[in-house]
């Protein structure tokens, strides 16, 4: 029987662990006990017994009477704890909280320390018993019966370090689980963020609605599709790059504010920012513009903060000391800055302002910066003023700011600004370096739409792959009249990392896609 958390096995060693673990399996259905039972009739999990005792001294623990003190609780077992031959405390976890059981000898049946020498960390097991503390003043339950719940066949991390390899992190989110309370609290916050959302939009007249997934057309968003097949009807169908376009039928059907909290997927890079699948906010308000977008959404951030985080300070990033890099401040107004203003800010030095007037300097300036190959965006001023925002901008943006005024023919689905029609009435939200939101006042004309639909088309046939099909029932909806209408997505994963302080967007997401180990 293992006795206190050792660091984990090497690899030659671990068919040894795994074969006296499957052995002690062996011996505990012998003793007659199920491997595996089906329930346990539980009264407390170790969080609550922590959460009502943990609180209580010792005199007023032992005030209560002991019948008010019994309980049946299940745990996994992280340390034993040996206390000469006769006695024992194993610690029990709940995988949020942690507590202890005192087992003696002769307070269990002849069963049940026999049952105790056949245990391993890890496994799983019912304690019945009433909570006391002990002398030191731990807070523990007195056992008085002992049940088998579930056999660990394998080895838990060293419970100092956890999981150290990021892979087997990713890979193994089970084990990092267990191994890791801060992994835990990582997936607790990003479910009260989703949780804060819903009832944020709820509150405020908005419809929970769900589009499809699969899809005829890939539109709603400049992306590079996954491709599958739909055998009963023989048609080629696109995992979705983003819901708008059937949020925006929606609209025209009536639904004046409707939000969808839903899965993308784009065929594109894997980085510290961008996983091929991924949670998006979408939300639709007619008769709303951009600026009212960008009100409701600092509305949302700081609300979320100061009710998750209990504050609208949060901390990113650590310097060499392991303090926080940056305070991200949810609480003062969100900066507004537009694109071009961006690019002659951060691009001081190297990028000035007439440079950006003339095709032959943008594309000067772009590759003055590092953009590659600035020729293939051929005549777009737009795209090249996009790349150099990229280039020189994107990065240093840490606070809240929303980016304004995008180049019109980048926006394909946004309505340009009445006293410019090159500027799109769109914006986008930068923190920390990352766009998290973007949005836009819709078009809702739809013969514009559609020939910036054929503008597209005539993109795609030049070899972009990211440009937009043309959507005919889209064009056909919006002929029914769709009223003014403002729209943005916001990417929950990028958001969670924000309110983790997650630097990689793999440690938001509970199983990241990951090459399987045969291909590597």
């Amino acid at each position: 029987m293992s006795n206190e958390a050792a660091p984990q096995a090497p690899v030659q060693d671990l068919p040894e662990q795994v074969a006296n673990r499957r052995a002690n399996r062996d011996r505990i259905v012998a003793l007659g006990h199920p491997a595996y039972p089906n329930r346990y009739d539980a009264t407390h999990l170790v969080s609550d017994i922590v959460q009502a005792y943990a609180p209580l001294s010792h005199d007023e623990l032992e005030a209560i009477p002991e019948e008010k003190r019994r309980v049946r609780v299940p745990g996994r077992i992280l340390a034993i704890r040996r206390m000469g031959k006769k006695a024992v405390f194993v610690d029990l976890s709940d995988g949020r909280e942690k507590t202890q059981s005192y087992l003696r000898q002769d307070a269990l049946t002849s069963e049940d320390w026999q049952l105790f020498e056949c245990l391993d960390l890890g496994d799983h097991v019912g304690v019945s018993g009433v909570v006391f503390r002990t002398k030191m003043g731990e807070l523990s339950v007195r056992a008085e019966k002992l049940t088998f719940l579930a056999k660990s066949l394998r080895p838990l991390p060293d419970k100092w370090h956890g999981l150290t390899d990021v892979e087997v992190r990713y890979r193994q989110r089970y084990v990092d689980l267990i191994a890791s309370l801060e992994t835990r609290r990582v997936f607790e916050i990003r479910a009260r963020l989703v949780s804060h959302i819903r009832r944020f939009f709820d509150a405020r007249g908005f419809l929970e609605v769900e589009t499809p997934m699969m899809q005829v057309i890939a539109g709603g968003a400049a992306a590079r599709p996954f491709v599958t097949h739909h055998n009963a009807l023989d048609l080629p169908l696109y995992l979705r790059i983003a819901p708008e376009l059937f949020l925006k039928r929606l609209v025209v059907g009536g639904f004046p504010k409707v939000y969808e909290i839903n899965r993308n997927f784009r065929n594109e890079g894997i980085s510290t920012h961008h996983n091929p699948e991924f949670t998006m906010l979408e939300f639709y308000t007619a008769y709303a513009d951009a600026r009212d977008q960008m009100a409701l959404t600092e509305e949302l951030f700081r609300g979320a903060a100061q009710e998750i985080l209990g504050t609208t300070d949060l901390a990113w990033g650590k310097t060499e000391k392991g303090e926080p890099e940056h305070v991200l401040r949810f609480g003062e107004p969100f900066r507004r800055l537009s694109m071009r203003d961006a690019v002659l800010e951060y691009g001081a030095g190297r990028v000035a302002a007439e440079d950006l007037g003339e095709l032959a300097t943008l594309r000067a300036a772009a590759l003055r910066v590092g953009v590659e190959s600035p020729e293939r965006f051929g005549e777009s001023k737009g795209k090249l003023l996009a790349e150099l925002f990229e280039a020189v901008a994107e990065e240093h943006l840490v606070q809240p700011t929303f980016i304004v005024d995008f180049p019109a023919e980048i926006s394909p689905l946004a309505k340009t600004r009445p006293e410019n029609p090159e500027i799109a009435d769109r914006f986008e939200l930068y923190v920390a370096g990352m766009e998290i939101a973007n949005g836009f006042c819709e078009l809702n004309d739809p013969d514009e739409q559609a020939e910036k639909f054929r503008a597209q088309v005539g993109e795609r046939d030049k070899g972009d792959l990211e440009a937009m099909h043309f959507d005919d029932d889209y064009i056909e909806a919006l002929s029914y009249g769709m009223p003014p209408a403002a729209g943005e997505g916001i990417g929950i994963d990028r958001l969670a990392m924000l309110f983790t302080g997650s630097a990689s967007i793999r440690d938001v997401i509970l199983f990241p896609l990951m090459r399987p180990k045969a291909l590597r």
